[in-house]
């Protein structure tokens, strides 16, 4: 072997060597034990909670964020209670006026006392949901079939799809307050998530148009939105969450006549 054979070898060994101790080890975002997650412009709280199937007083508690749960872009926040939080971003300058974070007006949210919260196994997802013990009157949020059902193993979004027409009243199930309106969440369309009290929260999908802002205050049956469409169906995709969790709907929406 020629000798400016073996001196190119022998670089590009050295070459490897140096790219293997440059490189940065790559932080779990999945949301699991160890799991992070960066702030982006125009997150909030309550957003990045029900992304992750999370109750937001755990992921305010779990980064040590007091209400009014402000958060800032580049802010890393851990997704469980050991997960690892590499680095936070320190409180910026404020910019004038983008929406950075998430601020409810108001009181800060009841610390009710909180149960199980446990998720319906695949055979009780398929029977008809008995009605679940709540002190909330919960009313159906529009008019129409109910299309798909809830599924506790179901991949990506867990609520229950109502079939109707396009431009049909969406409204709140319940009074509460709007912590999101907008349409960051990948999946969701145009969203509104409305807070109940301290355990549940409701999820509205699909929508052609959205009619409330964040930290507005609704009445049950106030119309909150206009339904819209998921490829060729027209449908509001409906969601119930106690302690951050997917319920099943129908477990608390009254029967239908």
């Amino acid at each position: 072997m020629s000798l400016r054979l073996v001196l190119l070898l022998l670089c590009c060994c050295l070459l490897a060597a140096c790219a293997r101790d440059t490189y940065a080890p790559v932080s779990d975002r999945g949301g699991g034990p160890g799991g992070s997650y960066t702030v982006s412009r125009g997150d909030t709280l309550y957003g990045i909670a029900f992304r992750h199937n999370v109750d937001y007083r755990d992921l305010a508690r779990w980064n040590s964020i007091p209400s009014p749960y402000t958060i800032y872009p580049g802010q890393e926040l851990r997704l469980s209670r050991d997960g690892r939080r590499t680095a936070s971003a320190s409180r910026p300058a404020s910019s004038g006026g983008a929406r950075s974070g998430t601020q409810s007006t108001g009181s800060s949210p009841p610390t009710a006392s909180r149960g199980s919260g446990a998720t319906p196994s695949r055979e009780q997802a398929s029977e008809p949901a008995r009605r679940a013990p709540t002190n909330i009157d919960w009313k159906w949020p529009t008019d129409g079939r109910v299309s798909k059902r809830f599924s506790a193993d179901a991949d990506g979004k867990q609520g229950i799809n109502i079939g109707g027409s396009a431009g049909q009243a969406i409204r709140a199930a319940a009074p509460g307050r709007v912590v999101y309106s907008g349409s960051g969440l990948v999946g969701y369309g145009n969203l509104v998530i409305i807070k109940h009290d301290g355990d549940y929260l409701t999820a509205y999908g699909y929508n052609q148009e959205l009619l409330v802002d964040e930290g507005t205050d609704v009445s049950v049956g106030q119309e909150i939105a206009r339904m819209g469409r998921n490829g060729a169906e027209s449908m509001l995709h409906f969601e119930l969450r106690r302690e951050g969790r997917p319920v099943d709907p129908l477990g608390y929406l009254p029967a239908r006549q």
